[in-house]
Order: C-alpha cells, then sequence, then structure tokens
C-alpha cells in the first residue's frame, strides 16, 4: 500500500451513506475507497500500515464462520464498527497532534525571523555608529597631532608670552588659542561619547546574536516535533486507507448477509491502486513555463499581493516579519518546486496553514504556504524536480483568500524572494 502524507485534519467520507441494494454496496464501497486513493496517492511514497491494530482485525473466514450464527453475526459487527470508529479517533488524534505542532513550528519559526531580522538592523545600525567614531577619532587625532607640531597649549602660551606684540594682536592670539582648546575639548567629547555609542550597540547586537541562537535551536527542535507528529498522523491515515475498505465490505457482508468473497473485494483494489497510479502520473512532473538557465521556475501564477518586509498581519493585526512574498493565484491551482530538492516539511504550519518545504542543498531552502487541505502532493523525504507539481493554491491558515505564501532562505535566514528569485532568472 502507497500513499502521501496529508497535512491537516484528514477524514475519509462515511462509505455507507445513502440507500444501497445489497448486490452494489460492497462495489460502492471499493469505488469510495478508489475516490479516496486518487485524491491521496499523487506523489507516492510507501508508509507502514499500524501492526498493533492490524493484529485485532477479523479475517474472511471469521466473518463467513459468523454469518450462521445471529449472536455471532452481532457481535462481530458490533466488533467492526468498534474498529472503524476507534480508527477514525485514532486519525483525529494524531491530526490534532499534528496541528499542534505545526502551530508550534510555526510560531518558533516567527519568532527566530523576526530576531533575525530585528539583529540585522541593530547589527547595521552598529556598524554604522562604528564608522562615524572612527571619523570623529580621526579628527580628534589630527588635532592632537597639530597642537603637538605647535607645543600644545602650553607651547601657544609660552610664545605669546615671549613674544606678546601688539596689545590687538594679542588679544586675538589669546582669543584664538581659547577657541582652538574649547574646539580640541568637544572634538575629543564628541569621539568618546561617538565610540561609546558604536560599542553600546555591538554589545546589543552580540547579545540579540546569542539569543538568535537559541531560537535556531528551538525552531529546529520543533521542526524535528512538527514531523514526527505529521508522520504519525501520515501512518494513522494510511492505517485507515489500508484497512477501512476491507472491513467495511466485511460489515456489509454481516449486515446484508450478502456473500461478497475475499476475492471479488481483492479485485476491486487493484483496480482503484491502478486508477491511483495513473492519476498520480498525470499530475507529477508538470513544469510551469520556462526554466531559467540556472535551474529554477516561477513556483505558482499570479501577481505578487504582498511582499516581503515588516507588516501588519491582516489577520492576527499584529506587526511582525512577512517572510516571503505572496503570489495571488487562483484557488486549487498547481504550486510548483521553484528548483529541485528534497521535502523536508509537509504538513500543518500554524498561521501559514498547509505547507511544503524543500531543501535544495547549500543551505537553500524554499517554503510553499496556505494549500488546502487533502492540497499537498508530496511528503518528507520525496525528491522532487524543478517544476514538478507538489501541491495547490489554497487559503488555509491567516489567510484572506486563495495565494501562494512563497518563501526563499539561506543558511535558515529569510530572504526577499523577488530579488532572490531575479538572481536566478525569474521574475515573480
Amino acid at each position: 500500500m502507497t500513499t502521501t502524507r496529508r497535512p491537516g485534519r484528514v477524514r475519509l467520507a462515511s462509505l455507507t451513506s445513502g440507500p444501497l441494494a445489497p448486490s452494489s454496496r460492497l462495489a460502492r464501497v471499493v469505488v469510495s475507497i478508489a475516490a479516496a486513493s486518487l485524491l491521496l496517492t499523487a506523489g507516492v511514497v510507501g508508509l507502514p500500515a499500524s501492526s498493533a491494530v492490524a493484529a485485532s482485525y477479523p479475517s474472511w473466514e471469521d466473518v463467513q464462520k459468523a454469518r450462521g450464527d445471529e449472536a455471532a453475526k452481532q457481535a462481530e459487527i458490533t466488533n467492526l464498527e468498534g474498529i472503524l470508529t476507534q480508527m477514525q479517533s485514532d486519525l483525529d488524534a494524531k491530526n490534532a497532534e499534528a496541528e499542534k505542532r505545526g502551530d508550534e513550528l510555526q510560531k518558533a519559526q516567527s519568532a527566530y525571523d523576526d530576531a533575525q531580522y530585528k539583529t540585522a538592523q541593530l547589527q547595521s545600525q552598529a556598524d554604522a555608529a562604528d564608522t562615524v567614531a572612527a571619523a570623529s577619532e580621526e579628527r580628534a587625532g589630527q588635532l592632537a597631532a597639530q597642537l603637538g607640531r605647535s607645543g600644545g597649549t602650553n607651547g601657544v602660551s609660552g610664545s605669546l608670552i615671549a613674544d606678546p606684540g601688539e596689545a590687538g594682536q594679542l588679544l586675538y592670539k589669546l582669543g584664538a588659542m581659547s577657541k582652538l582648546t574649547e574646539q580640541a575639548d568637544g572634538i575629543y567629547a564628541q569621539a568618546t561619547q561617538d565610540r561609546n555609542t558604536a560599542q553600546g550597540l555591538s554589545d546589543q547586537a552580540a547579545v540579540a546574536e546569542a539569543a538568535l541562537a537559541v531560537l535556531a535551536d528551538e525552531a529546529q527542535q520543533a521542526l524535528a516535533d512538527a514531523n514526527d507528529a505529521a508522520q504519525a498522523a501520515s501512518d494513522a491515515l494510511a492505517a485507515q486507507q489500508e484497512n477501512q475498505a476491507r472491513l467495511q465490505a466485511q460489515l456489509e457482508t454481516l449486515k446484508t448477509n450478502v456473500d461478497h468473497t475475499e476475492a471479488e473485494y481483492q479485485k476491486g483494489v487493484e483496480e482503484s491502486r491502478a486508477a491511483a497510479a495513473a492519476a498520480a502520473a498525470a499530475t507529477n512532473g508538470t513544469a510551469l513555463g520556462v526554466v531559467s538557465p540556472q535551474g529554477w521556475t516561477r513556483p505558482a501564477g499570479g501577481n505578487i499581493s504582498s511582499g516581503f518586509g515588516m507588516r501588519v498581519n491582516p489577520v492576527t493585526h499584529a506587526y511582525i516579519l512577512h517572510a516571503g512574498t505572496d503570489l495571488a493565484a487562483g484557488c486549487n491551482t498547481p504550486i510548483y518546486a521553484a528548483t529541485a530538492g528534497v521535502v523536508t516539511y509537509a504538513g500543518w504550519y500554524g498561521g501559514y496553514g498547509n505547507f511544503v518545504l524543500i531543501d535544495h542543498g547549500n543551505g537553500i531552502t524554499t517554503g510553499y504556504g496556505h494549500q488546502p487541505n487533502g492540497g499537498i502532493m508530496v511528503s518528507v523525504g520525496q525528491a522532487v524536480g524543478t517544476g514538478q507539481q507538489i501541491g495547490h493554491v489554497g487559503s488555509t491558515g491567516n489567510s484572506t483568500g486563495c495565494h501562494l505564501h512563497f518563501e526563499t532562505r539561506v543558511g535558515g535566514v529569510a530572504q526577499n524572494p523577488q530579488p532572490f528569485m531575479a538572481d536566478r532568472g525569474i521574475k515573480l
């Protein structure tokens, strides 16, 4: 059985809704599972079923034996219904945990991004202050050298006493000496003040840099926790998808007393798998437009609706860094990998909704947010090519309408996607 992780809450539709003739119910069960498979197997990746739960599943032989005994049949019906209910409860719990961990991941990453942006600004201010301090110190040094050549203020005073000259000239020289001394004191004081300011900003930047390292570690741990939770949810979904059709078919057999055989069920499963594989092949590897000589492409259609930088979040109203660029593409339109890489996260990501993160090597990653529930087409560990469809445009998380939130990062630090992509031959 192969499937792809689905972020957010995933629930397979009821497979017994609506009136069905006894002879058509098993076919409806298989068709329903086939439809679910078409949604869940694009970007096929193998996932394990839950062996702990599987050990308690009834066999087709158990079902056939129970058909001949009304009490046994009712007991088996109750058993099957309980297993199906528990299966859905387990999936709901795993989905809830994945969503919680995804929220924590997004908060940790946003805290790092905001702190990194402010640290960079603080360091820039410290560098500018250092330049001003160096200039002030240079002026003070030049003045000291000038005074040294003339013997300093004491030397100037001595020359005035030795050769006082006319009274008017004496007063002029005394005034000039006073002004020179006053100017020197001012230059020395300004140089000291400028150096203290530069040192203070440098100290603040150093403290901020140390705090940034802690936030980076927290974000990395949050990513690992979110991936674990998403994998658990994916495993629960895989267990449900792997076993629900068979259990539902067995339940229909007991309730209707129609002899649906295991062979009939297996034939339907194989047909649904073939259809799902064909659907996956039809959607993978689709490119958008031109690929640049550097091997990059535009991740989605649509004009830029919000750029990179500090802004007031339109949903939370918090003034915080918008660490990407929004492309106003239509709902459910394709999202493509901007370049080749490996998926390192695919799941719920707090305010960014359903999110995919791709590692392209050399410290470069790209992110794709706000995808609809069930819209992600890849899973963690999957290699993707340039222009391969990885999901769909949606509006989950803190979003006021369908769009792609596209991020570019170098060494984990968010970069402005517009110049980043322009340097790689792509205009957003």
